[in-house]
């Protein structure tokens, strides 16, 4: 599923903290790793072009000892690794080379070389997410320990595409013996602002959310039945929130979740956007590792990835916490 993996590095130690994910994936999916350093031309008068020329001689030789010393260090953990270097515009040329060589995943820095400033991305991973024709996984800089992957996020909000991320999800954590929690959020209904709601307002409210709680305890027990979850660790949360995104970062936070796996699209996704609100948010405030699983490239192999999905039966009990807006359990349940 991802083979081959691209990883983009600039040779700063805040690119090279995706190593320990690339090392956790491409162990995962025995795939293939190919390192690419793009060097940036820099424009020069005629006078100048000798000792540009001299340089960029040199800076191609450190790449590639550069490139070198990595490759090494993920060989020895058996992984196959190509490296390459390139010169253009660092997010085009990675982008349009992911491309012409089919990567299957681009597991990049949230911030490189330029340092970690206020926003969530640099604005070469925001240009490279943007207009990735695959999926993506951004690392956050600040997780430079090597962390084991234990505890998986997965966010699914209803509907059949967002569930498209669960075998790359299931293939992850059965290598690692890692836990899959599943989060599902049911919003509580916007009311009438410019005056106190009425009381019929309010339990119109109550009945909405008790309905649609009603029917997310359905569909998370569905969700493990028909999944290929079996023999995983699975935990669910469904919570009642006015704000989705907001909730799913309190789990993620209580629960000390290593990565969180989303779909590209979701119930309300367009096809006209790369990604969907959810996902959006996550890009820019998200705090680990976020795999994005791209469907809108290949969406004519949803429906049978989809059927894949339901030939699969869980197997284990896996226990639900009923969780509050300020995410405190307020109630357990197991499902059997």
């Amino acid at each position: 599923m991802f083979d081959p993996i691209l990883v983009p590095l600039d040779g700063s130690q805040l690119a090279e903290c995706v190593l320990p994910q690339v090392i956790a994936i491409g162990q995962a999916f025995n795939a293939k790793i190919v390192l690419l350093h793009v060097m940036e031309k820099n424009p020069s008068d005629a006078s100048a072009q000798f000792i540009n020329l001299l340089n960029w001689q040199i800076n191609k030789t450190e790449a590639n000892l550069y490139l070198e010393r990595i490759t090494d260090r993920l060989e020895k953990v058996g992984l196959r690794t190509k490296a390459i270097v390139l010169e253009g515009p660092v997010a085009e040329s990675i982008t349009e080379f992911a491309r012409s060589q089919e990567m299957k995943l681009i597991i990049m820095s949230s911030h490189g070389s330029s340092g970690v400033r206020k926003s969530g991305i640099s604005r070469v991973t925001d240009e490279i997410t943007l207009s990735a024709p695959t999926s993506v996984l951004i690392v956050r800089a600040h997780q430079t320990q090597e962390q084991p992957l234990r505890r998986i996020l997965v966010p699914l909000d209803g509907s059949w595409r967002a569930e498209y991320v669960l075998p790359m999800v299931t293939l992850l954590a059965r290598y690692h013996n890692a836990q899959v929690q599943i989060v599902h959020v049911v919003k509580t209904p916007e009311m009438a602002r410019q005056i106190p709601p009425a009381q019929e307002d309010i339990e119109l409210s109550d009945r909405v959310v008790a309905r649609n709680r009603e029917e997310a305890l359905q569909y998370l027990e569905q969700v493990q039945s028909v999944s290929p979850l079996a023999a995983i660790d699975v935990k669910t949360h469904l919570i009642i929130s006015d704000n989705a995104p907001l909730a799913i970062h309190e789990i993620i936070d209580q629960e000390k979740i290593d990565m969180v796996a989303l779909n590209a699209h979701g119930y309300s996704g367009n096809d006209q956007w790369p990604y969907g609100s959810m996902v959006n948010n996550f890009i820019l405030y998200g705090k680990v590792p976020l795999l994005i699983v791209q469907d809108h490239p290949i969406k004519e192999k949803t429906s049978q990835v989809h059927i894949t999905v339901k030939e699969h039966t869980l197997h284990l009990p896996v226990q639900a916490a009923i969780t509050s807006t300020a995410g405190r359990p307020v109630q357990w349940q197991n499902f059997n």
